[in-house]
């Protein structure tokens, strides 16, 4: 049994998610490094791969013998699944099964760290996603999850995607649209793009939970370091394609917190509120950004809220 986890062994080690296989040490250490370890009882598990145009997405699926949904969990920038245990840990108790990914350049995905061409990348990350829950026969309806980036990536499925008759609620976690001080982010990016591809990244206190703030500054391995140009202009050519887009009758269920000082969250409510039908939205007075790791308090008044609609 090997206890030590090593992220470069792990991906070389995984293989396709839809094939059988026994966990392997690795995907044992990883487990309990990242305290994926879910006491539930009968809840069967996996880590593989799937294929999403160029990248190489590392996957994992957690379902019960009956559950009644299925929810289909998208990260945020600089994240990976190992983080949202909280989160997948709501939805096995709500008999719900799990399907999440590393998006590309983040975990264990393929990629360059922390970086996109093109947020369109990131549908086809999403779509692998439907393909991988289809080819698992993953239980309807599917509900979909996302933290910040994530939640934006559902906001551009929601506005321009066909709609899809498996589908669920959406929930959007503190999601992104525009980034707080993004005129000055734009500027910098324009500054600092001739001449270098990407500048370090400077870590935020982005939660009330210090043990995570603790784990994810100094001691998670899978962290990226820098921040690259090349995310900051895709980003750049995103926004007014959510903003500029036509109005949805979807009407996903949004959670935001009042102290969350890295997205421009009042911004970013008005254009959800103008692209959906009746957002159904819950703020949070004390809760930062990083919601899926927000302290527990927090963490039961949202969980408390996506009860009551998916109940």
């Amino acid at each position: 049994m090997i206890d030590v986890f090593q992220p470069e062994l792990l991906r070389a080690a995984l293989r396709p998610l839809a094939a059988e296989q026994d966990e392997s040490p690795q995907s044992l250490a990883y487990r309990s490094f990242y305290g994926l370890d879910l006491a539930h009882p009968d809840v069967s598990t996996r880590l593989g791969t799937v294929r999403a145009g160029p990248y190489r997405l590392a996957v994992q699926a957690w379902w019960p013998p009956r559950a009644e949904g299925s929810v289909l969990l998208l990260h945020g920038y600089y994240d990976h699944m190992g983080l949202y245990r909280h989160v997948i840990d709501w939805a096995l108790r709500m008999n719900f099964a799990v399907l999440s990914c590393d998006l590309p350049g983040h975990g264990l995905s393929s990629g360059p760290r922390a970086s996109i061409g093109d947020f369109g990348e990131y549908q086809s990350a999403l779509h692998a996603l439907f393909s991988q829950a289809e080819a698992l026969a993953m239980p309807r309806p599917w509900h979909l999850c996302g933290q910040s980036t994530g939640a934006a990536i559902l906001i551009d499925h929601l506005l321009h995607a066909r709609r899809r008759p498996e589908l669920g609620e959406t929930i959007l976690l503190a999601p992104l649209v525009r980034p707080r001080s993004w005129g000055w982010s734009q500027l910098s990016y324009h500054l600092a793009r001739p001449f270098v591809d990407s500048i370090p990244r400077r870590f935020s206190v982005n939660s009330g939970d210090q043990q995570f703030i603790d784990f994810v500054h100094t001691r998670d391995p899978l962290q990226p370091r820098v921040l690259p140009t090349a995310w900051v202009g895709a980003l750049a050519r995103w926004i007014p394609r959510i903003e500029g887009a036509s109005r949805s009758a979807y009407s996903p269920l949004i959670v935001q917190g009042e102290e969350d000082m890295t997205v421009d969250w009042r911004h970013n409510l008005d254009v959800l509120q103008d692209k959906f039908s009746q957002p159904r939205t819950l703020l949070l007075r004390d809760a930062r950004h990083h919601l899926a790791n927000e302290r527990e308090l927090v963490r039961e008044q949202y969980f408390s809220f996506l009860r009551e609609h998916l109940g």
